[in-house]
């Protein structure tokens, strides 16, 4: 494990609606308010219609918009809006993106790969989930009885074995291309040669895979199965309800970025960074390191230069002012104490150094609103300069080898530990269920 399979997607049909850039969305756990309208407004066969239908006045059991995302389902398939692959495909999936000034891209593919449940099998998770988007997710899925989006796995292959195999296969062929409205772009090709699929399913079945983004609607995809054995007893071994649409992507592929995921808080009282510095007493090693929210690229550089998880940059906003926090051998002592049920490559991130250790403990933050989460330095000091967060919290990111060693603990993240750039794109692919 994990098993991979080739399947016959459902995919738009250009004829029908022109550009495949119009009729694509990120996932919708990413998409706000402003973002779905411009999507419901960008084609009348936007994808967004099934993964985040809007809410409607008079909305009952019945009719409301998981009924009505199924409906727009059944209408396109009928329509030919949406149709069916002739063969049984695996698809190459590139997306070539810029970031910081260079431009990258990460390579991978999308196939079927058979359910196991967390803990039970290869497919590991690293994050913790919540009740109430499986939950959403979960009638969703009923109502559709497919895939919408895709899980994001990683899986260790170090000489790139499995997507060379697969590039080999599309060499010369013109991709499936769109541009989302980050302007990343987005390529597919369907691979249905039969002694190809073969040999990537054989490859593949020797892998771990750790489940990078998406662990809501994997656990969903879990539920969904197991709701259909409860009804109906057991399901035949190929049924597609005992698969999972995911894209599979090499951990050492060099377009495998991970961001980090800075935090903006809302909770604490207004403190000077003096104060600050003595909240966080000997656990700490401060020294002051800027003022003014355009210091925070300074800041983020140092922090970087230094790549160090222990290293935090704390603004508090009382006095504008920055400081450095680098943990001492107290502080380690002190969350290995306070984090006990958790091994030492989870007690050494910076995102639970951050949240149990300075947040909940010394800070005595364990009631504060979630905070603003955001990915850019750019976006933090946006976020300093409207004066509504008396502190910001520069944090590293977690590194894939991390997501590995911790998730073969059996252990999972802090919640945003990780953010991969860019977000797989929803429309490419449809896995249905039936």
């Amino acid at each position: 494990m994990p098993e991979i399979q080739a399947f016959r997607g459902l995919r738009y049909d250009l004829g029908h609606v022109g550009s495949l850039s119009d009729v694509v969305a990120p996932p919708y756990d990413v998409i706000g308010q402003q973002l779905q309208d411009q999507l419901y407004k960008k084609h009348p066969a936007n994808i967004v219609r099934l993964i985040l239908n809007r809410d409607e006045p008079g909305d009952d059991a019945q009719n409301n918009r998981y009924s009505r995302a199924a409906q727009f389902l059944k209408n396109w398939r009928r329509e030919g809006v949406l149709f069916s692959e002739s063969q049984p495909a695996i698809y190459v999936y590139h997306q070539v993106f810029t970031t910081v000034g260079q431009t990258f891209t990460r390579r991978g593919f999308m196939a079927r790969t058979r359910l196991e449940r967390f803990g039970e099998g290869k497919i590991f998770p690293h994050e913790e989930t919540m009740a109430g988007p499986k939950q959403d997710r979960l009638m969703l899925t009923r109502a559709c009885k497919a895939n919408l989006s895709q899980i994001f796995g990683l899986y260790p292959d170090p000489k790139a074995q499995v997507q060379e195999l697969l590039e080999n296969a599309v060499v010369g062929v013109a991709p499936i291309e769109a541009v989302d409205h980050l302007g990343v772009v987005h390529r597919m090709w369907p691979v249905s040669e039969v002694t190809t699929l073969a040999k990537v399913a054989a490859l593949m079945s020797s892998k771990a895979v750790y489940s990078a983004d998406g662990h809501h609607r994997y656990e969903t995809a879990c539920n969904y199965r197991d709701e259909l054995i409860a009804a109906g007893g057991a399901l035949p071994p190929q049924h597609p309800a005992n698969f999972v649409l995911m894209v599979c992507i090499g951990m050492s592929d060099p377009g495998l970025l991970v961001l980090p995921t800075h935090r903006l808080f809302r909770g604490p009282d207004a403190m000077t960074s003096v104060q600050l510095a003595a909240r966080l007493g000997h656990s700490f090693e401060t020294r002051p390191a800027g003022q003014g929210s355009n210091a925070a690229g300074e800041v983020w550089d140092d922090i970087e230069t230094a790549d160090d998880q222990g290293t935090l940059g704390l603004y508090t906003h009382k006095d504008r002012r920055w400081l450095l926090a680098t943990i001492t051998a107290a502080g380690r002592a002190k969350i290995a104490s306070l984090a006990a049920d958790h091994g030492e490559d989870w007690q050494g991130l910076g995102v639970s150094i951050l949240h149990r250790l300075v947040v909940e403990n010394l800070l005595g933050g364990s009631g504060w609103p979630k905070p603003r989460y955001v990915h850019l330095v750019e976006e933090v000091v946006e976020g300093i300069d409207t004066g509504e967060f008396p502190l910001a919290a520069l944090v590293m990111p977690a590194t894939v080898d991390h997501i590995r060693t911790i998730s073969e603990h059996g252990e999972r993240m802090p919640a945003k530990s990780t953010y991969f750039y860019p977000k797989l794109l929803s429309g490419l692919v449809i896995n249905p269920l039936e």
